[in-house]
């Protein structure tokens, strides 16, 4: 893997952090992994074109799901499946999984082996994409470190501060989404007035995304002093401005980031980028 190439196909933007929902799966589970050719044509769409992630052309990281997004609700899921395929070259085996009636996902049993080739049908739409190297990131709370591997291989360990105990970070398996090279994090979003006790509306630089309910993995100069050693977030991964620049240039959409060993239970695995917290 050559580092340093993600950042230059970065926006630099400055945002205030969209509060995320928790997301509510109305489950059903179907194998979906041979290639195309060994699979019955698809049924008719009862759905207009839906919009494809990872898209066209992608190459992410392992723990990226398909995720199928319907302009309309679906009210009819076992027709719209049949409509739908998702094709790996070696076979993977993986399942469905609703979010409400408007989207649809597909995910392996574990991590995606680096390498494989996907593709995607939905109706009208059609997405082919790759998994890259297997990058993994590992947040030890009894170390209060962040291990990077790349196809096994250590190659930078960084000291963090999770979130200190009144907010702790969830264990679990996390996926690397959006980034932004800086943005605002405002309690606001999330009910709470930036002028009330709890409140902050604090700048940042180099946030990655790890949740939709606002865990980020982002530098904060001013915590250096405790990472390594101490928890004191409101349940992001603190790192030093370096480590963030790092994370920010290199780690894959869709690479996971395993927390282990914190106070702070499980995550909720329908928390919009935590789906390889269940199995």
């Amino acid at each position: 893997m050559q580092f340093g190439l993600i950042a230059s196909r970065q926006r630099r933007q400055l945002a205030i952090v969209a509060a995320g929902c928790a997301l509510v799966a109305a489950s059903t589970t179907v194998s979906a992994h041979a290639e195309p050719s060994a699979q019955p044509p698809l049924g008719r769409a009862n759905f207009s074109t839906p919009t494809l992630d990872p898209a066209d052309g992608e190459t992410v990281g392992i723990a990226a799901p398909v995720i199928i997004s319907f302009t309309a609700a679906i009210d009819d899921k076992a027709t719209a499946e049949k409509a739908i395929r998702v094709s790996t070259e070696p076979e993977v085996e993986g399942h469905y999984r609703w979010v409400g009636n408007k989207e649809l996902r597909w995910k392996p049993n574990g991590f995606w082996p680096a390498g494989t080739k996907v593709g995607v049908q939905a109706g009208s739409a059609a997405s082919a994409f790759t998994i890259g190297d297997e990058w993994v990131a590992t947040a030890d709370d009894n170390t209060h470190t962040l291990t990077v591997t790349v196809d096994g291989a250590s190659v930078r360990t960084m000291p963090i501060s999770m979130g200190a105990n009144e907010n702790p970070t969830p264990n679990g398996t996390y996926t690397v989404g959006e980034r932004f090279a800086d943005m605002y994090m405002d309690s606001s979003v999330y009910g709470v007035p930036v002028d009330s006790p709890g409140g902050y509306r604090t700048y940042v630089e180099y946030a990655a995304r790890l949740s939709n309910s606002g865990i980020f993995l982002h530098a904060a100069p001013w915590s250096v002093g405790q990472q390594g050693n101490t928890n004191v977030s409101r349940g992001c991964i603190n790192v030093s401005t370096d480590d963030g620049r790092w994370f920010f240039e290199n780690a894959p959409k869709g690479a996971p980031v395993i927390v282990s060993n914190t106070v702070g239970g499980t995550i909720d695995p329908t928390d919009g980028l935590t789906d390889f917290t269940a199995p």
